[in-house]
């Protein structure tokens, strides 16, 4: 049997204590993003493409603590109990967006107006969280418009922007801007813009002109 010698050993101990301490002074491993649903059992293509989608994966997380805040809220409107057939029928039509000319549009604007619902249900559910990802929905009353404008905001990236207001309700994404937050989005109707910068809000749907917005409570 071979004896280690000194030198041997020396060198073994170093090369350990350089081993350990790169380990040390490696970055930490990024968090794993956890769905509603185990990516790992996924079927349904919806699923699927929430999974390896990083946008549609932030916003599905997002839901998932949205929603289970409304299931401790009492005074949710509708009640915890509806809340959660609400969220099974919501599920289905998210998956339907598989048959859609874009699934992942598709999806984006399911879990936007989902989002709406939920925070607007709920005064538990719109609670201040340094770990939230929505926010809203905030009410604007734009001049050419009698109906007030809901507002709930996306906060991924890109951001997402739901809008609502008497029949109308969109999806618009953030784009580039110079200064403030700029989305945009079109329907069969056309094209709508939203640009915010402080309290300075303008609102631009097909047809019209650029309308002034300024914040108002809630109905």
């Amino acid at each position: 049997m071979k004896l280690i010698t000194p030198l041997f050993t020396r060198l073994l101990v170093a090369s350990l204590c350089v081993a350990t301490s790169t380990g040390a002074n490696a970055a930490p491993p990024s968090p794993i993003l956890r769905t509603s649903f185990d990516c790992a059992q996924a079927k349904a293509s919806v699923e699927k493409l929430v999974c390896r989608d990083p946008q549609l994966k932030q916003m599905d997380i997002e839901l998932t603590r949205l929603y289970r805040l409304a299931l401790t809220d009492e005074h949710s409107v509708p009640n915890p109990d509806k809340v959660i057939i609400d969220q099974q029928f919501w599920v289905a039509a998210r998956n339907q967006c598989a048959s859609a000319p874009v699934p992942r549009e598709c999806a984006i604007r399911n879990y936007a107006e989902r989002a709406h619902q939920l925070r607007q249900g709920s005064a538990i559910v719109r609670t201040k969280d340094p770990d939230s990802l929505t926010d809203g929905p905030l009410a604007f009353r734009c001049a050419g418009l009698d109906a007030l404008v809901a507002a709930t905001f996306f906060n991924t990236q890109p951001g997402v922007l739901y809008l609502k207001w008497a029949n109308t309700a969109l999806t618009l994404r953030q784009v580039q801007s110079e200064s403030g937050a700029h989305y945009t989005g079109k329907d069969y109707q056309g094209n709508y813009s939203f640009w915010q910068n402080g309290d300075v809000v303008v609102l631009q749907k097909p047809g019209s002109g650029e309308m002034s917005c300024t914040a108002a409570p809630l109905n």
